[in-house]
């Protein structure tokens, strides 16, 4: 009996992800501080100021709570995906509906 084995090379190309910078970006358009954003997640305000730094890596936790304080998905926040999101809880379906037409006009205008 022959048996033959193949190995198939996949090679991934991952796009460098700049999640501090990104962090960053999201917590100064928030108007919050470090030491806020640490409050709202609770971790410290140096914490932050490692994660903005590149210095450590969020836990799975914290990742999520960040996507919650945002608004924004997990996916978004590494990188995975450059489509943010638009939270509408609370909305009503005219508010929904005004969002959704104001998106497509502006998105038309390009």
């Amino acid at each position: 009996m022959i048996i033959n084995h193949y190995i198939l090379d996949v090679e991934w190309s991952v796009e460098s992800v700049d999640f501090g910078k990104k962090l960053k970006e999201l917590r100064t358009n928030a108007k919050l501080t470090q030491a806020q954003l640490g409050e709202l997640i609770g971790v410290t305000k140096s914490v932050i100021s490692f994660y903005e730094l590149q210095e450590r890596s969020p836990s799975p936790d914290v990742l999520i709570k960040l996507s919650q304080v945002f608004h924004v998905t997990t996916d978004y926040l590494l990188g995975l995906t450059a489509k943010e999101t638009i939270d509408i809880t609370g909305l009503c379906k005219e508010d929904i509906a005004l969002i959704r037409t104001m998106a497509d006009r502006l998105r038309n205008d390009d």
